[in-house]
């Protein structure tokens, strides 16, 4: 398989073939700029990895190259071999095709069998994409042969053509279409294309961007493509001229110049070359995009916003590219670019932050309100430019959002409906889409905003007309808006509405509007809304009557709706329960023609009523009780509708219910005639009455039933009296009791008075109090007795009678209960405490005597009521009277109290209480006062409980750690003391092993807080502690716990825990001396305590080295003289920190003390004395780079080699020991050194460890500068720069690459931050001295400045420049040198003839210096541009023209209009052509307005010569000056054309003068008032003054132009014309 290549360029030189027979000599290197971008000249060698032998034939060579070594010279690859046959030329032509001519070259690759299938897929892949960047190939074809000709393909791309060329010279650009065609054979003959849009842009390279590998580069050319559909095969990526396989993600492909990795399959983002180029993308980018959109001004709206999605939305895949990302959206962020919407014929575009979104919803909304006529103009005008509807869809969310353009503020929506007239101005269904719209956003959106005051709801005002209302007024309640709830009654609501005013303040939504909601298809939602946040609800007929019934005021309305409701009903608008519901509600107007509100019943007229015989007077008034007015029975005529005489009351009868006695409701309230006797035919019918409350269910109110039951209207056997006084017997009980209680007499009704009907009522008398049962009457006999004793009046005697009526009743067997019930409770019980109830109070005998003694107890006053009181037992215990004690524990415990005398106290007192406490409830109080106070006899006196111990032999060892304690007397209690244990420890004695310890540990406790345990307390504890491990028993946890957590231990540094203290012995020695231990004092406690070393340490005592070493920690003391460290101190405190880095110590961290003391200096260095933190070990890892004298290592002579054996205590310490992190330290060190060769081997090793010092550090002076090998100084990065190329800076700046070697020059500029090369900035400076210091610059120095400021211009160095620079340069006009001259006074030369003249003068050096020859860094328009931005002014903007004049007054001159006929016909042409650009909008009386004053003409011609005087103004204000000879002058005023006469013009110098001069007058002459416009017509008339206006020519001239004479001005012109001849 072989792979043919034709290609029909030039073809092979020699100078090639020279080139491709060698490596490294490419033809093309250092051509970059012509567009080559060979460079390595090893390109062509590529070839081998597919082929073996590859074969050119071009331009009658026929070679061929193998990879094998040739035998003539052992070389392969670059040695050609002639080829004369095996392939011939024919052979080729054959397979090309003898039809078609040759190819110039031809490359034939046979291929390697393992590549075939490899380059077969390659080719049927290229996409044509590929072309978009190579100059040099406009089409590529790939054809497949096979022996069978129908397996045969052909697979072509081509640019198929390049169209709409533009150059923009202002900003270097070009910009142009490509169409790219892909044409396949095979599956059909598939052919597709795409159109680019191409924008390519130079930008200068910057310097600190450039690289050796393209130093010959000046600019970089940015190609930016922009497909307008699909691309055909690829993603757009990145390019360098091929495609590379960087997928960026961006939706435009980049081109440039990039330096490409080895593979050429990505550039290199980390390159500063690259870097720079793709710094320049954002500014390319947007001057595309702006081209783009603005030669798409005649396009539709809909066809711009399709161009933003070139912007680069997506994050790409490279990190590195999201500066161009983030460049790209800052810079289109700040141009008008956003096209926004307008309904006017003027397109507005804005920067993407003044422009706002709508939602979809509202965009709909204003597409169909326009359509329904309303004016939407202004649309921008509410606060903010509107985005473009086009522009404004889902699909461009991610470029909007992108660009942060936001959405309208929500407060917008209101303005524009509000300014727009939306909501009055539209259908209704239009109408509920606006409501819908705010409705669906309202709570997410609009409910805080303006729109709460939005007029938005319509309504029916009192007037009935259509209003708005805001959501805000609605919410208030201003006016509530409703809906009916029946579309029935939408009329009838309305009516009755306007006949209340509007009651409550209620209007309704028009029919209309209700009728379109009901159609909506979001009804329940917006009725939701408007329910929710309109206060709009749904009304009935009945809700509304409701509401009118609250709000009537008068009694013209109330009668009115009494009306209302009576014609609804009628009307079947109503049901029948709704008109009763509302006729309970609705207000009355009363006989007085006042409105009552508040009532419970209507009342029927007072005349001929039962109500007025039985109460006298009406008890209703004031408790909603009416009675009717006599309006309600005349005729009347509201809301149009008629009502007869009587048909209203009677209705209110029916529905209101007025009513009279029996069969009224009762007034709550009281009624004079029960107050007196009743008439016997009123007391039953008022018990008739109450029988029928009774019957309905009603209470009777309070008010009216204490009246009746209080009243004295009963007639009884004791006189009249109340019905709660009265008694109605069931049997023979009254007369029994009468018999029984002489003191008392019962009232029983008298039935012979009220006769048998009397009977029939008995549930109405017991319900207004009348008393029929025996334990009422029980009652009310004791009710009679405690009536006595409240009054003091119930004497011994009366007691006495109270207990034998309880006898008597006992004796008939009658209930006791009752009675007992009635006088138990009072206080009439007299005992030697006073006065007392009879429940509590004590009939006293001998079992009550030791609870005497220990408690204040009623007893009952014997010596009172004498011993016949004891004959009384029973009656007594039922009224609850205590007889025997019968463990009444509880009743000691209540009335407890101490004697007043100790001595009273006996056994039995202390065993009743210890019963008390285990039977009856003590209260906190009781308890702690038995606790208290000193009753208990102990073998130490009288103690409280809390103090004594219940002795058990099994604490006499515990006894003994304290003093002694006071042990209960068993000899005075006896051993039953035992029996009460648990009450004893309740009331705070200890019995128990446990409570034995707490006690005693709560005294060890006391002593140890004092510091006042002795010597044999300690021994004690310790001995006792002992005891009890031996016994194999529990040592006290309690006692153990107190032990340790005071500080009770006398150690040399005071008192301190057991936990805190050292117990010495000779290994704590060597630590002792840096350090101050708490030892256990020895001389305190005997030699004797190191007997009980196992208990200290079971205590908590350090006894061992190796677990204290958080005491060396703690108390840690490094001596101010630290020369007087011993080693053995400092590897005694290693070892502390080596047991405490293996967990042997038991310590988390260090203290914060010891990192503080251990940062002191101490440790010995070959430095000297230095912290841990400034210290370093030295080890092998800084062997290969250092010496021990480089920096601050550890003095291994004076510790000894055992020190490096303590590496990782001495790190935990921050010792420096691995040369990974020692960089910080070492250069913190570097200032301590003035040595050349110490200085270069810390250099090294920083850089060896990538070290970079802080970001503040620096700042500081880290370069060391030599003079010698020991002396020199330290001087700041800012001081120096690694290269002066130019050699201007050594006396400002240190060149470091002429003091160390090249290769820690990388460490200066990475680490150090040393520049590259001088800056813009030292460049300025450097210059500024040169103003000072130099009067003659040298053309090196001053081209090598002036190329730096070319190469780095921006705005930047354009301040720069404008605040330094004073001077600039210009050409000694004595000399010939460079010399500085004040910049006001120099000039840029833009018209060279200006120049000319001024020269001539002699006036000095007035124009500014530019390089001869000119530089290709920097090219004059470059300098001229960069004077200009500095204050520079031209000399064509700086001159002061007066008019011409003529030097002897010009009397001579002669007319030659005949001569110049021709001159003025053709000038005027030219000039109605111009005039006639529509740009200019001049009207064709205005065009020949002004060529009238050239056909007016008059040309005269002078002899003496006509001159105009220039000059510009200087600093000094002296004004430079010059005359220059112009041949012509014009005098407007008089229509004169004043010529300089000319025999012959036989030079082309002196005609394009002539052209040059008389064009310039005529354009100023006629265009004064269009001065932009002069340069255009004066080149005009000059070409046609060249062409001597020759009228084909001058015809083509101005078709060329895109100008022509139109038919009104040739018929003007031929007229003019004609008449002037």
């Amino acid at each position: 398989m072989t792979l043919l290549i034709f290609n029909n360029e030039k073809g092979f030189s020699p100078k090639n073939i020279d080139s491709i027979c060698g490596v490294g000599r490419s033809t093309k290197k250092g051509n970059r700029q012509r567009g080559y971008i060979g460079e390595k000249g090893i390109g062509f060698k590529s070839v081998f990895l597919i082929t073996s032998q590859p074969h050119i034939f071009s331009n009658n060579y026929q070679i061929r190259f193998n990879e094998s070594p040739t035998p003539d010279c052992n070389l392969g690859y670059i040695v050609p071999e002639w080829v004369d046959n095996n392939p011939t030329l024919s052979d080729i032509q054959k397979i090309y095709g003898p039809s078609k001519p040759l190819p110039t070259t031809t490359i034939i690759l046979p291929l390697k069998s393992d590549k075939v299938s490899a380059v077969k897929h390659q080719l049927s892949s290229v996409h044509p994409e590929v072309l978009l960047f190579l100059t040099k190939i406009k089409r590529l074809s790939v054809r497949e042969d096979n022996d069978d000709p129908r397996l045969s393909t052909v697979n072509a791309i081509s640019i198929s053509s390049e169209t709409d060329f533009q150059t923009r010279k202002n900003i270097s650009a070009q910009s142009y279409t490509l169409h790219l065609a892909a044409t396949e054979n095979s599956g059909g003959g598939r052919e597709r294309d795409c159109d680019y849009y191409m924008w390519k842009q130079k930008f200068p390279v910057r310097v600190d961007s450039e690289v050796e590998r393209r130093r010959e580069v000046e600019e970089w050319a940015i190609t930016l493509a922009f497909s307008h559909a699909q691309t055909l095969d690829r993603s757009p990526g990145v390019y360098a001229f091929l495609p590379t396989e960087m997928v960026t993600g961006f939706p435009f492909i980049i081109q440039a110049d990039f330096i490409l990795a080895s593979s050429r399959e990505t550039i290199l983002l980390d390159n500063k070359w690259n870097q720079g180029i793709l710094s320049c993308v954002a500014s390319a980018f947007v001057s595309a995009f702006e081209s783009m959109l603005k030669t798409s001004e005649s396009a539709p709206d809909f066809a711009l916003p399709p161009y933003f999605k070139f912007l680069p939305v997506k994050s790409s895949a490279y990190p590195e590219l999201e500066s161009v990302q983030m460049a790209i959206r800052e810079k289109v962020v700040a141009e008008n670019f956003i096209p926004c919407q307008s309904y006017t014929n003027q397109r507005i575009f804005c920067k993407p932050g003044e422009v706002r979104r709508l939602m979809p919803a509202f965009w709909a909304v204003l597409s169909d309100a326009r359509k329904e006529g309303v004016g939407l103009e202004d649309l921008s005008s509410h606060g903010t430019y509107i985005l473009s509807s086009a522009f404004d869809a889902s699909e461009y969310d991610d470029v909007l959002n992108f660009l942060g353009v936001k959405y309208v503020d929500d407060d917008w929506y209101a303005k524009c409906v509000a300014g727009s007239n939306l909501v009055m101005g539209v259908s209704e269904d239009l109408y509920m889409r606006i409501l819908y719209f705010f409705a669906e956003n309202w709570s997410d959106r609009f409910n805080s905003t303006s729109a709460r005051s939005l007029p938005l709801l319509k309504y029916v005002d009192r007037n009935g007309k259509v209003s708005l209302i805001s959501a805000e007024r609605a919410m208030q309640g201003y006016e509530k808006v409703r809906m009916s709830y029946s579309a029935v009654n939408v009329s009838w609501l309305i009516n009755w509405n306007h006949e209340f005013r509007c009651c409550a303040g209620y209007y309704f939504v028009p029919r209309d509007t209700q009728s379109a909601l009901t159609r909506f298809s979001k009804s329940t939602s917006l009725m939701e809304w408007l329910r929710q946040y309109m206060s709009v609800t749904t009304i009935s007929l009945n809700s509304y009557a409701d509401l009118c019934a609250k709000s009537l005021d008068n009694e013209n309305s109330v009668i009115g709706f009494a009306h209302f409701l009576y014609h609804s009903h009628a009307k079947k608008c109503m049901t029948d329960e709704e008109v009763r519901a509302l006729c309970r509600s609705m207000p009355l107007v009363d006989n007085y023609g006042g409105v009552v509100r508040n009532w419970s019943s209507a009342l029927v007229p007072a005349k001929g009523s039962q109500w007025i015989g039985l109460l006298g007077s009406d008890p209703w008034r004031g408790q909603g009780f009416v009675e009717l007015s006599g309006n309600y029975g005349s005729t009347g005529t509201y809301a149009m509708v008629y009502t007869p005489e009587n048909h209203l009351l009677s209705f209110m009868r029916t529905h209101v219910g007025a009513s009279d006695v029996p069969h009224i409701s009762p007034p709550n309230a009281a009624f004079p005639t029960v107050a007196s006797p009743l008439t016997r035919e009123n007391a039953l019918l008022l018990l008739e009455w109450i029988h029928n409350l009774r019957d309905r269910g009603t209470r009777m109110p309070e008010g009216f039933k204490a009246c009746i039951r209080d009243g004295c209207w009963v007639k009884t056997s004791a006189g009249y009296r109340s019905p709660s006084d009265s008694f109605l017997p069931s049997s023979d009980w009254g007369s029994l009791l009468q018999m029984g209680s002489l003191l008392v007499d019962i009232p029983l009704i008298d039935l012979e008075f009220y006769g048998e009907r009397i009977e029939g009522y008995k549930e109405e008398l017991k319900a207004i109090g009348v008393m029929f049962e025996f334990g009422e009457a029980c009652r009310f006999i004791g009710k009679h007795f405690m009536s006595l004793a409240s009054t003091h009046n119930l004497t011994r005697g009366k007691v006495f009678s109270m207990l034998k009526f309880m006898k008597f009743l006992r004796k008939k067997y009658l209930p006791t209960e009752e009675f007992v019930k009635s006088v138990m409770s009072g206080r009439w019980l007299r005992t030697i405490a006073g006065t007392s109830t009879p429940a509590g109070s004590i009939l006293r005998d001998s079992e009550w005597a030791a609870a005497s003694i220990i408690s204040h107890l009623p007893f009952v006053d014997v010596e009172h009521y004498g011993d016949e009181i004891l004959g009384y037992k029973t009656e007594l215990q039922l009224l609850g009277v205590v007889v025997g004690f019968n463990r009444s524990y509880q009743l000691v415990i209540d009335n407890f109290e101490w004697p007043a005398y100790m001595s009273s106290f006996t056994v039995d007192c202390a065993y009743l209480i210890f019963e008390c406490v285990r039977n009856a409830r003590l209260s906190d109080g009781i308890l702690s006062e038995i606790k208290r106070l000193r009753w208990l006899k102990t073998n130490g006196g009288l103690r409280s409980p809390s103090e004594c111990f219940l002795f058990d032999p099994d604490w006499k060892s515990l006894l003994r750690v304290i003093d002694a304690v006071p042990l209960i007397d068993e000899s005075f209690y006896g051993t039953q003391i035992h029996s009460y244990e648990d009450e004893l420890k309740k009331i705070g004695v200890v019995v128990t092993f446990a409570d034995a310890s707490s006690a005693v540990s709560r005294r060890f406790e006391t002593l140890a807080s004092e510091k006042s345990l002795t010597k044999e307390h300690v021994l004690s504890l310790l001995a006792f502690y002992r005891q009890i491990k031996e016994a194999q028993k529990h040592f006290p946890a309690v006692l153990m716990q107190k032990a340790q957590i005071h500080k009770w231990v006398k150690t040399k540094l005071g008192y301190n825990t057991l936990g805190d203290s050292i117990l010495f012995d000779e290994e704590w020695k060597p630590v002792s001396q840096i350090a101050r231990l708490p030892f256990i004092d020895r001389d305190h406690y005997g030699e004797g305590i190191n007997e009980y070393k196992d208990e200290l340490k079971a205590f908590g005592v350090t006894v061992e080295f190796q677990t204290g070493s958080r005491f060396v920690f703690k108390d840690l003391c490094i001596p101010s003289y630290s020369a007087g460290i011993a080693p053995d101190s400092v590897i005694a405190l290693l070892n502390c920190i080596r047991n405490f880095k293996s967990g042997v110590v038991g310590v988390p961290s260090f203290p914060k003390d010891f990192t503080s003391n251990i940062s002191k200096t101490w440790l010995k260095t070959v430095a000297g004395y230095k912290s841990p933190k400034e210290c370093i070990l030295f080890g092998p890892s800084w062997e290969t780079h250092l010496e021990r004298e480089d920096g601050p290592f550890i003095d291994e002579e004076f510790y000894g080699p055992c020190i490096k054996t303590y590496e990782a205590e001495l790190a935990m310490l921050g010792v420096t020991t691995d040369a990974q992190n020692g960089g910080a330290l070492l250069a913190s060190h570097l200032e301590c050194h003035s040595g050349r060769s110490s200085i270069t081997r810390i250099y090294k090793f920083l850089k060896s460890l990538n070290w970079v010092p802080d970001k503040d550090a620096k700042l500081s002076n880290w370069v060391w500068i030599p003079s010698g090998d020991e002396d020199g100084k330290w001087v700041s990065s800012s001081d120096c720069v690694l290269h002066d190329k130019d050699d201007l800076y050594s006396e400002c700046l240190h060149v470091l690459d002429k003091i160390y070697e090249k290769d820690l020059l990388s460490f200066f500029s990475t680490t150090l931050g040393v520049r590259q090369s001088p800056s813009v900035a030292d460049y300025v400076d450097l210059w500024k001295g040169w103003e000072n210091s130099k009067t003659e610059l040298a053309h090196d120095e001053c081209c090598a400045f002036w190329i730096c400021i070319a190469r780095n211009w921006n705005k930047k160095t354009e301040q720069l420049l404008v605040q330094n620079i004073r001077k600039l340069p210009v050409i000694s006009t004595a000399s010939g040198g460079i010399v500085l001259s004040d910049k006001d006074d120099v000039f840029i030369p833009d018209d060279l003839q200006l120049k000319d003249d001024f020269d001539k003068e002699n006036l000095g050096s007035m124009f500014v210096w530019y390089p001869q020859p000119s530089l290709a860094s920097v090219t004059r328009a470059k300098l001229y541009q960069i004077y200009a931005s500095v204050g520079v002014r031209t000399i064509s903007e700086s001159v002061k023209i007066e008019q011409p004049f003529i030097s002897k007054g010009g009397d001579d001159a002669k007319n030659v209009n005949k001569k110049y006929a021709t001159v003025r016909n053709g000038v005027s042409r030219i000039v109605l052509a111009f005039l006639a650009d529509p740009s200019l909008e001049l009207s064709a009386e205005k065009r020949h307005q002004t060529v009238k004053c050239i056909i007016d003409l008059k040309f005269l011609e002078t002899e003496d010569p006509v001159k105009v005087r220039y000059s510009v103004s200087m600093s000094g204000g002296k004004d430079a000056t010059t005359v220059a000879s112009r041949i012509f002058r014009w005098e407007r005023e008089r229509s004169e054309l004043y010529v300089q006469k000319i025999d012959k013009m036989s030079t082309k110098k002196e005609m394009i003068e002539f052209a040059t001069y008389f064009s310039q007058v005529m354009s100023e002459g006629l265009m004064w008032d269009e001065t932009d416009r002069i340069g255009g017509l004066s080149e005009l008339i000059k070409i046609g003054c060249l062409l001597k206006f020759e009228k084909d020519a001058v015809d083509f001239l101005l078709m060329t132009k895109n100008l022509r004479v139109l038919v009104e001005d040739e018929q003007f012109l031929s007229l003019e014309i004609s008449t002037s001849v």
